[in-house]
């Protein structure tokens, strides 16, 4: 009777605990979710106006979409021209320092697009340009 106890503490040691690898695998994974960037586009197709001074920006930037039709997008919804303000904000508190770049199409009133820029520097955004792309 004693052997089968002996036996059964030694197929007992035997397993391997892995709780210990899963909680450094899932702490990996929240690492990694935490310390990542996500791009934030406008939402909205437009066809840039050609530029040839344009220069790159960096990806973090806010962006905000105008439509041939005058119509304000960011991230992938349609804004009011008065609720730019508020949207620009809560984003700058979200990425301080955050460049604003507004990608307009080239047939936007350029009323709309001055509108945007006002709202955006009132917003408390030190730095605003418009999309362009290269000939």
């Amino acid at each position: 009777m004693s052997d089968n106890r002996f036996l059964m503490n030694e197929e007992d040691e035997a397993q391997i605990d892995l709780t210990p690898m899963l909680d450094v695998v899932f702490i990996m994974l929240i690492f990694f979710i935490v310390t990542s960037t996500f791009v934030k586009e406008s939402g909205v197709d437009v066809t840039r106006p050609q530029a040839e001074t344009s220069v790159v920006t960096e990806s973090n930037a806010i962006q905000i979409g105008i439509t041939a039709a005058n119509q304000i997008f960011m991230d992938k919804r349609q804004i009011d021209k008065r609720a730019i303000r508020a949207n620009v904000e809560k984003s700058l508190a979200e990425n301080p320092g955050a460049s604003v770049i507004i990608v307009a199409d080239q047939d936007s009133n350029t009323h709309t697009l001055i509108d945007v820029m006002d709202q955006a520097r009132l917003a408390g955004a030190t730095s605003v340009s418009v999309a362009s792309e290269n000939d």
